[in-house]
């Protein structure tokens, strides 16, 4: 019986993967980053009780890796901002922000903390974004906590598309 080349050459390229070890070792790094997301809490206001209630049992953060809630920000990959920013808390925000490892990433949970809500003057800050980048909105007055988780599986993705990691 005699098996034609071809044949045998399809077979392969559909069996065997090639890739660069530098692109392995990146995949496997952000794969680790992605899994392994551990947030310092910033709640502010109504916003951080649905922060709470997403890592209580009946919404349950922990089956992703994600319950894990760091006091110390230089424990903290990713940092949960989760409600009204007022502008004596902005430079306390930015202080923690700034003492995170890197990689770092922030979420911003809630219309408040997004846009500054319903909160249109000069002691609130209108929006998080006006001092650290955000990576993830997250909307809602407040949001139930699977908005947060969903916002939280969002960034695992970014994590896991991200390019250049340093080795």
């Amino acid at each position: 019986m005699e098996v034609d080349e071809k044949v045998i050459e399809k077979q392969l390229l559909r069996a065997i993967i090639l890739t660069k070890v530098k692109d392995a070792v990146e995949w496997a790094i952000n794969w680790s980053r992605g899994n392994s997301i551990w947030p310092a809490t910033f709640g502010l206001a109504c916003c951080a009780i649905e922060m709470m209630a997403s890592s209580m049992p009946r919404y349950d953060m922990a089956r992703f890796g994600y319950e894990v809630f760091r006091a110390s920000p230089r424990q903290a990959d990713l940092m949960i901002v989760a409600g009204t920013v007022t502008m004596k808390m902005a430079p306390v925000l930015r202080k923690i922000y700034d003492q995170m490892p890197e990689p770092k990433y922030v979420i911003s949970m809630g219309t408040c903390a997004n846009t500054g809500g319903k909160y249109h003057n000069y002691a609130v800050l209108q929006g998080v974004d006006q001092i650290v980048p955000v990576d993830i909105y997250v909307p809602g007055c407040p949001p139930r906590p699977e908005s947060l988780i969903y916002g939280i599986l969002e960034l695992k993705k970014k994590i896991e598309r991200e390019r250049g990691v340093v080795l």
